[in-house]
């Protein structure tokens, strides 16, 4: 009788970041646990770890560990009960002229040229909006794992906007987002995560993972809108309640 050893998987080893200002809190210092995708097990680490509350960034994942301050709160739409408001029905109707597809990331020109006039228009003041082609590239394709981009086109074909995801096991979780800032009643950001619950529905995965909310964010504030809305805590994912 030959006895067959179990698979071999080496440890994943994970670092903590030094103290770095808080980018959503003022006042805040920042410090965050991280790991870096590598090898084959990196789809299979990636989706294990956004479940306990982490984010991808190029190759890095990671989760804030900040002393003394838990305002980062992971979120997750559970798409099967999922219902969009009048509102969100109305951003649907706006946008039936365009249309999205999913496609497997890489980098282009053509999507470099909607995330600069994005970031130049929505967060000038941010290092985002300095990024080059090349900067541009390494954030769609560095640290890939089974990542896709859900693309919006109108139709004439131009491309209006992008969201970045990973495909989990579970569901995606979205990355990054960007749009044509020149189009701002067709609420495009609204539109992509509207996109990426009916992509989830219809592969038959349960959940939309939206990274992290922050009570009082101005930032964040758009996640809240989309109910309900899971959050990640010290019994695991429950429904979230907000305050009236």
């Amino acid at each position: 009788m030959s006895i067959i050893p179990p698979k071999f998987q080496p440890l994943q080893q994970f670092f903590r970041s030094g103290p770095m200002p808080c980018p959503y809190v003022p006042g805040r210092i920042e410090r965050k646990l991280f790991t870096r995708l590598s090898g084959p097990q990196a789809a299979e680490v990636n989706a294990s770890l956004s479940r306990a509350g982490f984010r991808r960034s190029h190759d890095i994942v990671y989760r804030p560990v900040c002393p003394g301050c838990s305002s980062c709160i992971p979120v997750r739409i559970p798409v099967a009960k999922f219902s969009p408001g009048r509102g969100m029905r109305k951003i649907m109707a706006r946008n039936e002229d365009f249309h999205t597809r999913l496609v497997p990331a890489a980098a282009t020109r053509e999507q470099y040229q909607v995330f600069a006039a994005y970031q130049s228009a929505r967060h000038a003041d941010s290092d985002m909006s300095r990024m080059s082609l090349a900067d541009f590239s390494a954030m769609v394709d560095e640290g890939r794992v089974n990542t896709h981009l859900l693309e919006i086109r109108d139709s004439h074909g131009m491309l209006r906007g992008g969201l970045l995801a990973d495909r989990l096991d579970d569901g995606f979780s979205a990355v990054y987002s960007y749009y044509d800032p020149d189009e701002p009643r067709r609420s495009l950001g609204t539109w992509l995560i509207l996109q990426a619950v009916a992509q989830c529905l219809r592969l038959g995965l349960p959940y939309l993972y939206l990274g992290y909310w922050i009570e009082g964010s101005r930032k964040m504030a758009y996640k809240a809108r989309f109910q309900p809305l899971e959050a990640l805590g010290r019994d695991g994912w429950v429904p979230m309640v907000f305050k009236d």
